[in-house]
């Protein structure tokens, strides 16, 4: 979470102090008495030259620091950054727990957002209805995308999930001494098994690797964030408005680019991408049959509706009858896509009697349950534990989550120049921006396939990277939109950019309007951002095409490496405000797609102000955002932490629609306008002109 504590209570600090005593033990036993003295002159020489900056005590004791930390033996300095690297991990797990924890609930140490927010809104003038309406209708995307940055082996995570369970487990006021030295005792154990655990991958994860760590945060944490979120959600709209979330309503939902990413990634083919398909459908069958265990044993009663009835007959258990024939088709769609599995590079295997594609075959057999309860007056039964797989029904799907495609748009020049040359039409690469549209919207409206069939007469063979591109749309086409979510490019500038990968999807056999994700990167591609969806939006065919939707993706790290923070945070406003603008002229819904990192210089930061100081307009109630790396384990790592993220996200976008920010006066923009001049003047001087900045 971005948003930090307003106090620090004894609470925390006392955690801090007891996982920091338990490391000092566990490094003291390792590394002697010798070595933990010098961890601990260098931690109080850290935190008193930190307090005395100012002053001439300040002075020496960061000159005392400095000789102390020359003076280490090059033996000790890997061991001395480890120390506090284990350190600094505990206390991001303290506040992080911190956060979520009774002690921080009574003190009111982080605001709940979602009931002020309510508050402000009634405040306003907003009556219930409408308040409901717009709480029903949010649409918050949260990416999960892979990153270097994360560094982090998934032993290591899990050991730090046990010591957060512990800490809430020492919450329990009722412990009796010996039940507390256990946990304790169970802390210095964990601590003890990552001290002696090697931190970091000894080689580069593979794309599944990387899918699998974004299953690995749903099965552990979101699978059980979700259904608590939207409660809270529910229980408190309806405390403020009178009104419920109906049961169908995903306020938030998630997707990926974990195997989906192959921009300047080699390693992320066609085929990594069927694995990682395959790998998410075989995760939800898994993860729904463990939901349904439980379930059937607690739905015994033999009550229900005439149309349950009428489907299980003169069955004594109508639930289980339903909840059994739905375990049955989720093991055998586990099994097909085991098999799938068991065959890499082969095309994916046809559904067998009983798998399971389509989410109304999940969805439909739980909704009868659930209603059939109510309708018999047992709702507080269908409330409970069906409600919750139901809200993971709506959410995740039998795909867990959907992938995007992510290409940089020179690879899909580079097909096409290939093909034109090879039918003899020239070199597509050399043409201009108008003759491209010419040519594209021409084919994109010609039934006869362009691409040449390699065992015909002209016997084109694409090179590796053409194939490989061709061979990703053809598996696009194989899986369908149940399972990808859009087609991000990368380095958009033109409108030809879009209108080439609907070109490739199509004469690859895609028979759905995938959405296309132009991504605008640089200081120059964002001033014209605007000017290419203008264009595209006046071609009919496109019209057409994007079915009265469009989504843009704005790129914040290469913006920033571009141009510097300064003018590339400027930049990105306008063009998300012309975008707005034109979108709205055209009467078209646009989703803004923000692609967000960690740190300041690739978009972070607070993520409630972040989407609060959007051009007014822009949000309209969607909100699309990658969440990279470290940053996914940070927000969503362990289930009460997530939850709070994911309010904080629904909140800010509720804000953002119905009480958004001023228009910037004209006076405002001028004073931008000369700070984003002279910033890139002087950045661009540093990075580009100097000639020992990295040379």
């Amino acid at each position: 979470m971005s948003e930090k504590p307003t106090e620090n209570p004894s609470s925390l600090r006392q955690n801090v102090n007891m996982l920091g005593t338990l490391l000092g033990d566990v490094i003291r036993d390792h590394k002697g008495e010798d070595f933990f003295n010098k961890i601990e002159a260098i931690r109080q020489l850290s935190k008193a030259a930190r307090s005395d900056a100012e002053s001439d005590d300040g002075l020496n004791e960061q000159q005392a620091l400095l000789d102390l930390l020359h003076s280490l033996p090059d033996d000790e300095l890997v061991p001395v950054v480890r120390s506090f690297s284990h350190f600094l991990n505990l206390t991001n797990i303290a506040e992080q727990f911190h956060l979520v924890s009774r002690d921080c609930e009574t003190s009111h140490c982080v605001p709940d957002h979602f009931s002020e927010l309510l508050k402000a809104l009634k405040q306003k003038g907003l009556s219930d209805q409408q308040i409901a309406e717009k709480a029903s209708e949010l649409d918050v995307e949260v990416v999960l995308t892979a990153h270097p940055t994360e560094v982090t082996r998934r032993t290591l995570i899990q050991k730090y999930e046990q010591i957060f369970q512990c800490l809430s487990d020492l919450e329990n006021q009722s412990l009796s001494d010996n039940e507390q030295q256990r946990i304790e005792q169970r802390i210095r154990q964990l601590i003890t098994q990552a001290w002696h655990t090697y931190e970091f991958r000894s080689k580069r994860p593979t794309p599944v690797d990387e899918a699998k760590g974004g299953f690995a945060t749903i099965e552990h944490s979101l699978w059980h964030a979700v259904p608590q979120f939207v409660r809270q959600m529910d229980d408190r709209l309806q405390a403020f408005t009178g009104h419920r979330l109906a049961i169908e309503a995903a306020p938030v939902h998630f997707s990926s680019w974990m195997g989906g990413d192959r921009d300047g990634n080699p390693f992320v083919t066609s085929e990594v991408t069927r694995e990682v398909l395959l790998l998410s459908r075989w995760m939800a069958a898994d993860l729904f049959l463990r939901d349904l265990k439980p379930l059937i044993s607690e739905l015994s009663m033999s009550d229900c509706s005439d149309e349950l009835r009428a489907l299980v007959g003169d069955s004594r258990e109508p639930y289980w009858s339903v909840l059994k024939e739905l375990r049955e088709k989720l093991r055998h769609t586990r099994q097909w896509c085991e098999r799938g599995l068991a065959r890499p590079g082969d095309a994916p295997a046809t559904p067998t009697a009983g798998v399971m594609l389509d989410n109304e075959d999940l969805i439909k057999p739980l909704r009868l349950c659930y209603d059939s309860l109510h309708a018999c007056g047992l709702g507080v039964i269908a409330d409970g534990p069906l409600r919750d797989t139901l809200r993971r029904a709506y959410c995740f799907g039998l795909t867990l989550i959907k992938l995007d495609i992510r290409q940089e748009s020179g690879r899909h020049t580079q097909v096409l120049s290939e093909l034109t040359k090879a039918l003899g039409l020239g070199d597509y690469e050399h043409w201009e921006e108008l003759e491209r549209q010419s040519f594209l919207l021409k084919e994109l409206q010609n039934p006869r396939p362009l691409l040449p069939n390699t065992k015909g007469p002209l016997k084109w063979s694409p090179s590796p990277d053409v194939q490989e591109v061709l061979n990703t749309c053809r598996v696009i086409a194989a899986e369908g939109s149940r399972a990808l979510n859009c087609y991000v490019i990368s380095m958009a500038k033109q409108p030809s950019d879009v209108l080439a990968v609907a070109l490739l999807l199509k004469e690859c056999g895609v028979d759905f309007d995938m959405p296309i994700a132009p991504l605008f990167e640089t200081l120059d591609d964002l001033d014209n951002a605007a000017e290419c969806i203008r264009h595209l939006l006046s071609l009919p065919w496109y019209r057409g095409y994007c079915h009265g939707g469009q989504m843009v993706m704005i790129g914040y790290s290469d913006s920033a490496k571009d141009a510097g923070w300064m003018a590339a945070g400027w930049a990105q406003y306008r063009a998300m405000e012309e975008v707005s603008a034109v979108c709205a002229e055209a009467d078209v819904r646009l989703t803004l797609f923000h692609g967000r990192g960690g740190t300041i210089g690739r978009g972070g930061g607070p993520a409630h102000a972040a989407i609060l100081s959007q051009p007014p307009g822009s949000v309209n109630n969607r909100l699309r955002v990658t969440e990279q790396g470290e940053m996914i384990r940070f927000k969503f790592g362990f289930p009460q932490v997530a939850v709070q993220s994911l309010m904080l996200y629904a909140s800010a976008t509720l804000e953002a629609t119905l009480l958004p920010p001023p228009v910037p006066k004209q006076e405002w923009r001028e004073v931008m306008d000369q700070l984003s001049a002279d910033s890139v003047k002087v950045y661009r001087g540093i990075v580009r002109e100097e000639p020992d900045f990295v040379p």
